[in-house]
């Protein structure tokens, strides 16, 4: 598309084969930006609707280089970047022995209305598991952000750094290596915007609250329902919706926005 705020403008956004980075992917480009979709499953990405789709593992700081690489050369620029790429699980944390212990005690509970089950994470939480979200969420994060500012100060350009982060980093409500991810990311956020300022390059985070992602499908029915009654507007986010801030963030509406955190929980916690 060649016109919208945007035109002219080369992005990447990590996590971009569904979800909220399908949205984001589809709003940039909608406002003209050229997009390079960067994902773990190759096909995902191509099929993101961006004009240019790679396959990425973020947590790994060679690949993110060399997809960084590539989409600087496919665009001639890079002007904006966001981390969305994001797990709430990984092997051997501890996951399965929570939500069977949930599951027990959602079942007493409507039974009998009482349960004496401790539904325990931390305990059942090893080290690989712990160091596999933080992986993704943080080092994979903290690598684009790297390599991103290394080729903006090799060209001389300002750009936009969009980091999205979570509702929980607020409340606390989750996993522990996704609650602390999402809030190192925030800071990490704020850091940078401090530091990045005389390269003219904005940093900013978004932290959305329970939003309809495949990746509710794996949060048992009743937690679901739990949050989104908890939700002041009744209801999780569209994808849609959190790309529509990010889209903001990106553009020079948000010129002199940074370091900050743009909420869209549909008023869940204030930050």
């Amino acid at each position: 598309m060649s016109g919208g705020r945007l035109a002219g403008r080369g992005a990447i956004v990590t996590g971009a084969g569904r979800g909220i980075g399908k949205a984001i992917v589809e709003r940039l480009t909608a406002d003209g930006a050229r997009v390079a979709a960067l994902d773990m499953d190759e096909a995902a990405a191509k099929a993101s609707g961006a004009e240019l789709g790679l396959a990425c593992n973020v947590a790994d700081s060679a690949d993110v280089a060399r997809c960084i690489a590539a989409a600087r050369a496919a665009f001639g620029r890079l002007d904006i970047a966001v981390n969305n790429a994001g797990i709430g699980r990984a092997d051997g944390d501890g996951s399965d022995e929570f939500y069977a212990a949930m599951g027990q005690r959602n079942a007493e509970l409507a039974e009998h209305g009482k349960s004496d089950v401790i539904v325990d994470h931390l305990i059942h939480m090893g080290d690989a598991g712990w160091a596999g979200v933080l992986a993704v969420n943080l080092n994979g994060t903290f690598y684009v952000c790297r390599e991103f500012t290394r080729v903006l100060a090799q060209d001389g350009n300002p750009g936009a750094i969009i980091n999205i982060s979570s509702t929980s980093a607020q409340s606390g409500e989750g996993s522990a290596h996704y609650v602390t991810s999402k809030a190192a990311v925030i800071g990490l956020t704020r850091q940078l915007s401090r530091e990045l300022a005389p390269r003219k390059i904005r940093v900013n985070a978004v932290a959305p609250g329970p939003t309809n992602t495949p990746i509710m499908q794996g949060i048992p029915a009743e937690w679901i329902t739990a949050m989104e009654s908890s939700v002041p507007l009744g209801r999780m986010a569209d994808p849609a919706e959190i790309a529509a801030a990010v889209a903001y963030l990106a553009s020079d509406d948000a010129s002199y926005v940074t370091g900050s955190v743009l909420v869209a929980n549909g008023g869940s916690y204030f930050f």
